[in-house]
């Protein structure tokens, strides 16, 4: 490899091991390959950072952040824990069962999993404790479910995946259903399994008046998925369109019926959003700067090159990708990640014959569950906060549970069609 390649990645790697802020990093080292080892004009830098925040789907992303803070403000998530807890709260493991359902519920409508952990964990570890489940269980399982926020459609690592790879975001959204769906299985099998052996008490089985009050209740809340994929699939209106939708939905629920969330608590819900959004899109930019030194440089090209050279079988190719995406996601935060890697990774793909849409979700697979790997698993960090203990604690926790989903990535990636199944059967 050229001696330019190795400055540059090392002087990447340096400033992310460094307290330089990702997208500073990926800004000032695609600036320095672009300028002083290519010779490119300056100017053309500035050119790059304006088109890439000139992007439709980048909206869908700022829209679904906002929906997803909405939720939070109000009782939509509480509605949708006690919907989850009243369907199966009455088995062994049952709360922790309604965890990994809300997890679920949440995923399908806020398309993060930092959201999902924080609305879902914070609400749920406490309440698993407080009704008698061991807290290493508790943690573990309510840190590592949050990961259906990035799985379950909309994801926002998707949406980005789809803007660099071009693929229909709708047919790519599809990918996601069945994983999530196999893994909130996994994980609530593993929970009656595990609580059954515990002796822990079940909670009574609700009655049919019950169920049938729980769900007018939370009607309002569940109608929210429904709005969404139920437009998008019908050609009501697209993905973009459908998150504008489901914020005013939000909105309207929140305010008018539920009325758990005030006027003067719009403001403060727009602020937090726009805080978090402009956290992605500056980290959008830094990686579209990088992303263009690769491409000046041919840097994809070449590394599939040498890879098609010394790899012949895809299932090989896909298994090493597994093991690189699993290191590097715990290192890298997923949306960095995604920018930068699948410029690289796509031209490699044609050669083995891999879809590109099942890339994308074990892609996306991989890098969320870097969210709950240390040393830099945001999620261990958040749910050690809400018990007051260290990230050695929470990741001993976590491993029952990231052995699951290890296990089902594996499943998917040599199972290409579990997961092209409904983009097949939707879009032919």
């Amino acid at each position: 490899m050229d001696n330019s390649y190795l400055l540059i990645f090392a002087l990447l790697l340096g400033c992310l091991a460094t307290t330089v802020p990702v997208f500073m990093s990926l800004f000032f080292t695609g600036t320095v390959g672009l300028v002083f080892l290519v010779g490119i004009d300056p100017q053309i830098v500035i050119e790059v950072l304006y088109r890439s925040m000139d992007k439709f789907a980048l909206v869908v992303v700022m829209f679904f952040v906002l929906c997803g803070n909405i939720m939070t403000t109000g009782s939509i998530v509480a509605k949708l824990i006690k919907t989850a807890n009243v369907m199966v709260g009455f088995l062994p493991g049952g709360l922790a069962m309604a965890g990994v359902l809300a997890c679920g519920f949440f995923g399908a409508i806020s398309g993060s999993t930092v959201a999902t952990v924080v609305a879902i964990g914070g609400f749920m570890i406490p309440a698993l404790i407080e009704n008698g489940y061991d807290e290493d269980f508790s943690v573990g399982i309510m840190t590592t479910a949050p990961i259906l926020g990035v799985i379950i459609p909309p994801s926002i690592a998707m949406i980005l995946y789809a803007m660099v790879s071009n693929d229909q975001l709708e047919a790519l959204f599809l990918t996601g259903f069945l994983p999530g769906v196999l893994i909130m299985i996994a994980m609530s099998l593993y929970a009656y399994v595990a609580c059954k052996k515990m002796g822990m008490q079940k909670r009574p089985k609700p009655d049919l008046s019950e169920i049938i009050a729980v769900l007018k209740e939370s009607i309002w809340a569940l109608m929210l998925p429904v709005l969404i994929f139920g437009g998008i699939y019908s050609g009501l209106f697209t993905a973009n369109e459908a998150a504008v939708v489901a914020c005013f939905y939000a909105f309207f629920v929140e305010i008018f019926l539920h009325k758990d969330m005030k006027f003067t608590d719009v403001k403060k819900v727009i602020i937090s959003s726009a805080l978090t959004s402009a956290t992605l899109l500056i980290i959008v930019a830094g990686a579209s700067v990088f992303g263009e030194y690769l491409t000046f440089e041919q840097i994809p090209g070449k590394i599939a090159a040498v890879v098609v050279e010394n790899i012949s079988s895809p299932w090989v190719f896909l298994l090493a990708v597994n093991i690189l995406l699993l290191f590097i996601g715990m290192f890298m935060d997923i949306i960095s990640a995604t920018l930068i890697l699948t410029p690289i990774f796509l031209p490699l793909l044609g050669k083995f014959g891999i879809d590109t849409m099942h890339f994308g979700l074990i892609m996306t697979i991989n890098l969320g569950i870097g969210y709950c790997t240390p040393p830099l698993g945001v999620s261990l960090y958040i749910s050690g906060a809400t018990v007051d203990r260290d990230i050695v604690y929470v990741t001993r926790a976590v491993i029952p549970f990231l052995v699951i989903q290890v296990i089902i990535l594996f499943v998917l990636t040599f199972m290409p069609d579990i997961v092209l199944l409904l983009p097949r059967l939707v879009y032919g």
